[in-house]
């Protein structure tokens, strides 16, 4: 737990810097005010999620990336340290003493949470081990022929090695999804703190949701994986957009930034793409203000931001987006082969539709669907009710919108067709709930609550919904104390829980040790390189910086 806390003041402190200085030059035409701290905090995570994927192009992500970040802290406080410093003392004067304590504490158990818990099975397929060599080698060419899951490449993987502190000769740690879930908790429980908190606005309904998946994640989010990352973030734009929405926000800035995190999103997992549908917004108003430079602006800031990603995707595995084949546009000798790529795809989608039968693709959704169904949980059965509901129930909104000429309803419809079209993406492709959990819990929310706002003032005067969030959260409260009592231990109070590891078979490849498990298909971090099972000699040159190639070639 020590040693989680000690990561986190570094991330804070980095996170800060290069998020306010991100901000500070991105306000300075246009005269815009930050006005939420957590802007900085995330702005400095999508920054450095950039930076640490670049950086792994050239270079292992290590000692020298943590120098280098350093480096670029120490003079953008040079070059803001005025603003910044104003801005430090605003905070600590206008911060209540109750509410540091509560931000302290929940800072203390999320530590905790992210210090102890469950490896997450895929943690020790794969997501290690491409930590592993992100840590030791940066990027390798055709690293994919080796493991095709060592192809799936996410951002989160740069960001959690920038962070893991390998090179101290330790463990490496992997507090980063555990960071995100305290600053979800932060902007969660601040909402529900406000003055006029009895008057509920739609992001509250997102903020149970979010609450309510901190709660399911807190003894699983000291694994790296990157489901976890993309729905944290998710969950962060959409209170933050309604939010502003709720304030009328008028500037496309605000709103312009997001959609830029909103690409970050799509570099951790392919899974959340369609939020990019939320960009319309800014967009029109850009094209609207005639502001061609500040579109310019966004659309280089977006292209750098998804730049890394995709050439990581091609060293990798000789494909613009791994595993999907539609896009063909290289043929590097290190390319994993379309068959393979295909199949993978495919795995992907009939093991999110229950099966493991790879020949099962092709069957239709009517016959799948059912099934799958059946398989949920009783409180996903409920959701995925409540969703199918809210497609019609948001249809229904639509009409009216339209014939009503309802102009101040197309912000709220241009959130919730986002939702729907990603809850729909998610549905009909790979529907494992880890995958899409946001979009099967925040459709409903959103429509729902959108329909109770409207009609509440004439029937119940907000009576429902606090009666729910209060017997809701008293359950959940509950529930979730019992099962960390029930967890407790002392065993990580001064370091993170480490990675699980698993027997494994040494073999030489090329003048290489490399491994593989003694059984089943997981071996976590310590045993590298490794795979799920022994590999040919797949060289590509003499050297591993020199990459790997279909056994074919």
């Amino acid at each position: 737990m020590v040693s989680v806390i000690l990561v986190w003041i570094y991330m804070i402190f980095t996170c800060y810097v290069t998020g306010y200085a991100c901000l500070t030059i991105a306000c300075t035409k246009t005269g815009y005010t930050i006005k939420r701290d957590s802007s900085y905090l995330f702005a400095g995570i999508a920054f450095l999620t950039v930076y640490a994927q670049f950086f792994s192009i050239f270079y292992k992500v290590g000692l020298l990336a943590n120098v280098i970040l350093l480096l670029l802290c120490g003079l953008s406080i040079l070059g803001c340290r005025k603003q910044m410093a104003v801005h430090l003392q605003q905070r600590w004067k206008e911060t209540a003493p109750w509410k540091a304590g509560l931000l302290f504490l929940l800072f203390l158990i999320f530590a905790y949470g992210a210090s102890t818990g469950i490896i997450h099975y895929d943690t020790s397929l794969y997501h290690a081990q491409s930590i592993r060599w992100i840590e030791e080698y940066g990027v390798i060419p055709g690293l994919g022929n080796l493991h095709t899951r060592l192809a799936y490449n996410s951002a989160s993987f740069c960001l959690s090695a920038l962070f893991s502190f390998a090179f101290l000769g330790g463990q490496s740690y992997h507090c980063v999804v555990g960071f995100l879930a305290f600053l979800l908790a932060v902007v969660c429980f601040s909402g529900f703190m406000r003055k006029d908190f009895k008057v509920p606005v739609l992001s509250d309904f997102i903020r149970m949701m979010g609450i309510y998946y901190l709660l399911i994640i807190f003894d699983e989010m000291v694994s790296p994986a990157s489901d976890y990352f993309m729905v944290l973030l998710v969950f962060y734009i959409l209170i933050t957009w309604l939010d502003l929405l709720e304030e009328k926000e008028k500037s496309y800035l605000p709103y312009g930034l997001l959609c830029i995190l909103c690409v970050s999103v799509v570099t951790m997992k392919l899974s959340g793409a369609l939020i990019l549908l939320l960009t319309i917004k800014p967009a029109v108003m850009l094209i609207k203000e005639r502001r061609g430079k500040a579109i310019a602006g966004f659309l280089g800031a977006g292209i750098v931001t998804v730049l890394p990603f995709l050439i990581r995707n091609v060293i990798l595995s000789g494909w613009l987006v791994y595993p999907f084949t539609f896009i063909d546009l290289f043929n590097f000798d290190f390319k994993i082969p379309e068959g393979v790529a295909r199949y993978d795809s495919q795995e992907i989608q009939v093991w999110g539709r229950g099966y493991t039968d790879v020949t099962r693709y092709d069957i239709p959704i009517s016959e799948w669907m059912g099934p799958w169904a059946a398989s949920l949980d009783a409180i996903n059965k409920v959701f995925l009710l409540l969703a199918m509901g809210a497609l019609f129930a948001l249809v229904g909104i639509c009409v009216y919108a339209l014939i009503k000429k309802k102009k101040e309803m197309l912000d709220f419809l241009l959130v919730a067709g986002c939702m729907a079209a990603s809850f729909l993406f998610w549905l009909t492709s790979a529907p494992l709930i880890r995958y899409g959990c946001i979009y099967l819990w925040v459709l409903p929310m959103l429509v729902w609550g959108f329909i109770y706002l409207q009609i509440s003032p004439r029937v119940d005067k907000y009576k429902i919904y606090l009666a729910m969030l209060l017997l809701v959260g008293c359950y959940k409260a509950g529930a979730f104390a019992m099962e960390v009592a029930e967890s407790a231990t002392a065993k990580y109070l001064i370091t993170q829980k480490d990675y699980e590891n698993y027997e494994t078979i040494s073999y030489e490849l090329n003048g290489y040790t490399f491994y593989y498990p003694a059984n089943g298909d997981q071996t976590g971090y310590e045993d590298f390189p490794a795979s799920p099972i022994k590999a040919e000699d797949i060289f590509r040159g003499d050297k591993i910086e020199d990459g790997f190639v279909d056994v074919v070639h």
